[in-house]
């Protein structure tokens, strides 16, 4: 890698700044009744700073800036566009959500974006301080939209909540940090892993563990994930949503620099791969087998959410280009379809004011659209062929086995047909249901639009995921070399 024009390679992070802190004295200084237009100002910022940081992803350069603080490599670029496209879909989907919250609105899509940056700031980091300072951007940003409903009690409740927790993990984390400069004089990843020894001892030991629990919270692994559950039920479902798909994304960006450069030395290796592997199957077997009791669907999606990451851990754990490439497709493809899922929740939630699956009844004929998307995306979660779902977990758990982690990937597989059966409870209830009582809910403009464009992507994926593939090979092998 070689130094670069710093202004050309943080180019998305600065207009997404700028942006953030523009929509704060939109909100300030324009009337209420004249910021109608601050959600498509919001969208079409994001469509640009996309469609920059895609071709970035192809032509752009590779550089080290700020004495290796910061990396701009396909690996960065790749998750910013999981981050960016994440951010759209929340947006286009929250508009008639968003306008309940009258004045207070454009502090919604400033927060959104502030939130952005810090996931950005996380997956360009190249040294331990830079991604604590973007993960807390992004977790502080977090804590104001997860309590955003102010009058009501369950979104108060999450906010205190993941204030507490998210402040002692952030404090865990800190303190690995810090038993990392200990050790190696440095909070550089390069360095860090140049200067670690081969011999494990009891520092290095605390550092892997509290660098795990700090993450793996940020994550929601078990036994880190008690949070995920109250937290994702209280929130603002379109906050949930953001939170379940791209600052869980973010963590894990964070953590496969970590994991290669870091836990994978000699001095963490066995300890390192020995908690992801416990870490891995644990988290796949519970977030399964506790979603299938819910009957409120962002608690059933939140269950659903930690058992997704058990899944992406697989990929971690295989350690190889492959396994690295098989996290990166399936992070993608989950942010298509669990915004698929959630969108539809968000609708429902709106128009009915109930979150709880029994008011899904007879969906399909009360708003097709909104039926038809959430069964795809339950699909692709579980893996079910042509969706995108089958092809990610197909890259995830043949790169585990080709390292010789056969169990890891029956387990797997076996809770991978586990979760078929709480997801296809939820078709039923929609499509078996009367629904009687319940009213139609048709789907029109921006909310219509993610639907049905999120379903495609995952259809489209399923049957043709070379090009995605592609992508996600360059990327994670931007980190081997």
């Amino acid at each position: 890698m070689v130094d670069f024009n710093i202004t050309t390679v943080l180019m998305p992070e600065v207009v997404i700044a700028s942006m953030s802190m523009i929509l704060l004295a939109i909100g300030l200084l324009v009337p209420y009744g004249s910021r109608k237009s601050m959600m498509p100002l919001t969208a079409f910022t994001l469509i640009g700073v996309l469609s920059y940081t895609l071709y970035d992803f192809f032509y752009g350069p590779k550089a080290t800036f700020l004495d290796g603080m910061y990396m701009h490599d396909q690996f960065a670029v790749y998750f910013k566009l999981l981050f960016l496209a994440a951010a759209l879909l929340v947006v286009l989907s929250s508009g008639d959500y968003v306008q309940k919250l009258a004045e207070h609105r454009y502090k919604f899509y400033s927060l959104l974006l502030s939130a952005t940056l810090g996931m950005m700031l996380m997956a360009g980091a190249g040294e331990l301080i830079t991604m604590y300072v973007g993960l807390e951007l992004m977790t502080i940003s977090f804590y104001i939209l997860v309590a955003y409903l102010a009058n009501d009690a369950r979104s108060s409740e999450a906010g205190i909540k993941y204030l507490v927790l998210g402040g002692a993990s952030s404090a865990i984390l800190l303190y690995g940090i810090s038993l990392i400069y200990g050790l190696t004089g440095s909070t550089e990843l390069f360095v860090i892993a140049s200067k670690l020894g081969g011999n494990l001892t009891p520092a290095s030991f605390l550092a892997t563990v509290f660098l795990l629990a700090g993450l793996g919270f940020k994550i929601s692994l078990v036994p880190f994930h008690l949070w995920a559950p109250d937290i994702y039920e209280g929130a603002p479902t379109p906050v949930t949503a953001f939170l379940a798909i791209a600052s869980k994304a973010a963590a894990f960006a964070v953590l496969i620099r970590v994991y290669l450069l870091t836990m994978n030395s000699q001095a963490f290796s066995i300890t390192g791969e020995t908690l992801l592997i416990v870490l891995a199957v644990s988290t796949m077997i519970l977030g399964n087998l506790i979603a299938i009791p819910q009957t409120n669907i962002k608690r059933l999606l939140a269950y659903s959410s930690i058992a997704q990451a058990g899944y992406l851990m697989v990929g971690i754990i295989a350690g190889s280009l492959a396994g690295i490439k098989g996290v990166l497709f399936y992070a993608m493809i989950y942010v298509f379809a669990n915004m698929g899922a959630f969108a539809v929740a968000t609708h429902v939630a709106e128009r009915q004011d109930s979150d709880q699956i029994k008011d899904f009844a007879g969906l399909w004929r009360r708003s097709p659209v909104a039926a038809v998307v959430m069964t795809a995306s339950l699909l692709s979660l579980a893996g079910i062929p042509p969706l995108a779902g089958f092809a990610g977990k197909f890259y995830l758990f043949t790169a585990v086995m080709d390292q010789g982690f056969i169990a890891i990937a029956i387990i797997g597989f076996v809770m991978s047909m586990v979760s078929v059966y709480y997801y296809l409870s939820v078709v039923k209830v929609m499509f078996l249901a009367e629904g009687e009582g319940l009213p139609d809910i048709p789907v029109h403009g921006a909310m219509k639009f993610t639907m049905v464009f999120t379903m495609l992507i995952t259809l489209v994926i399923g049957l043709y995921p070379t090009p995605l593939a592609q992508m996600a090979f360059a990327a994670a092998e931007s980190l081997f070399k």
